[in-house]
């Protein structure tokens, strides 16, 4: 069910699910229903309390929420990142490519802020990791840590030229080239880089999305469901 897991201390877990988890998306045409049971068999295996696990309906925007009270609504927000100020809430974050990025950041009086965000081509342009230090640092975190997930990986994000250009004018560490030597992309690249300019610890979990029969992609198949960065307190 997890494809990588790690304690962090303090109580708190980072994982990452793989294809055996099942699909854990509403919007790719799977069955709302089984996609619900397998949300609470995640729960489950998390420890968590059911219904407690927060996901969201990620559009690749810029755009923060804040996760509040005990519970959400299936959908959730609509952002592509999600903060709990105090860090109680278990966040998720999905994707079948893009770059999942969990974080942690400890206040003054020791608590923690944590958040899940979603990181694809546009996200990471639009400044959708800065938004979300931002809204950590503002709730009162301090030397925050993350982790990046596996997504697609640099030899196989093949974008036509032009877009290469373009992205790579913005953010140069997403310069890339497959081994056929064609035009790419290197989003986990350029997530570090962005996070590292912003003073935090990033780790990068590595794994190719493309490559990996154990990870969901879109660009493998159209129809493919999606998998997630997880980060919660035991």
């Amino acid at each position: 069910m997890f494809w990588w897991q790690t304690q962090a201390g303090d109580g708190l877990t980072v994982a990452f699910t793989n294809t055996e988890a099942g699909n854990l998306a509403l919007h790719v045409g799977d069955d709302p229903a089984r996609v619900l049971q397998r949300r609470a068999a995640l729960e489950t295996a998390m420890g968590v309390p059911g219904g407690s696990l927060r996901f969201m309906n990620q559009i690749h925007s810029a755009d923060v929420a804040l996760a509040a009270g005990e519970t959400s609504s299936a959908a959730g927000p609509t952002a592509d990142a999600l903060v709990s100020p105090d860090g109680r809430a278990p966040l998720a974050v999905m994707v079948a490519d893009c770059v999942p990025v969990v974080l942690a950041g400890r206040k003054p009086d020791g608590g923690l802020v944590t958040a899940a965000a979603h990181a694809g081509r546009k996200g990471l342009l639009g400044g959708i990791l800065a938004n979300t230090v931002d809204r950590m640092q503002a709730a009162g975190a301090d030397g925050i840590r993350a982790w990046i997930g596996p997504a697609v990986c640099g030899l196989c994000y093949e974008v036509p030229e032009s877009m290469l250009e373009e992205a790579a004018g913005q953010m140069p560490e997403l310069r890339s080239r497959t081994r056929a030597g064609t035009p790419a992309l290197d989003l986990p690249a350029g997530a570090e880089a962005q996070l590292t300019a912003l003073g935090v610890s990033a780790l990068r979990v590595g794994g190719c999305t493309l490559e990996s029969a154990d990870l969901y992609s879109h660009r493998r198949s159209s129809s493919a469901g999606r998998f997630a960065g997880l980060v919660w307190l035991s």
